[in-house]
């Protein structure tokens, strides 16, 4: 059962970096892939069945919090779904690290976003560009427009520093 839980949670950390790749290109965190870390999350209580109660506890109390939180537009709705998913796997402390790396991969994120806005503006970025150069004129274009932080890579961060810690 415990090559189970190592495979959930290697395929955990390998969607956790798509979605952190995909809030940075479209912003956007998909369902599917929420609803596939919930069912990997839930795989990974196979060695311990009694801890499903309590992911479920915690996740139910972290969605009403959040959710308060989205009601006043201070958090995206996509950050919302992943992270209660993410809570659904992990127990008690398991969580607490969650949020304390989420915290802070978002504070980094925070002032790499404030750094930008002081670089110069870029031009478009030319057929052939590396893909540093095409990320960084699209951000920048992005702050230039006020966009929000693409804050599911610092959720990712959190999840992945939380399933390290809690092992595979």
């Amino acid at each position: 059962m415990s090559w189970i839980v190592s495979i959930a949670s290697i395929l955990q950390i390998l969607l956790l970096l798509y979605v952190a790749t995909m809030d940075v290109a479209t912003r956007l965190i998909s369902n599917e892939i929420c609803l596939t870390l919930a069912v990997l999350g839930m795989a990974s209580h196979l060695t311990n069945p009694a801890g499903i109660a309590g992911s479920l506890f915690i996740a139910s109390v972290l969605f009403a919090v959040l959710f308060v939180l989205y009601q006043r537009g201070s958090i995206g709705g996509g950050d919302v779904k992943l992270l209660v998913v993410l809570a659904l796997g992990l127990p008690w402390m398991g969580v607490v690290q969650l949020l304390a790396i989420t915290a802070l991969a978002g504070g980094v994120l925070a002032l790499v976003h404030v750094i930008m806005r002081s670089l110069p503006h870029p031009g478009l970025a030319p057929v052939g560009s590396s893909l540093l150069r095409r990320v960084y004129a699209v951000e920048r274009w992005r702050h230039l427009r006020r966009a929000p932080l693409p804050y599911g890579v610092a959720i990712a961060c959190g999840g992945i520093g939380a399933i390290f810690n809690r092992g595979f």
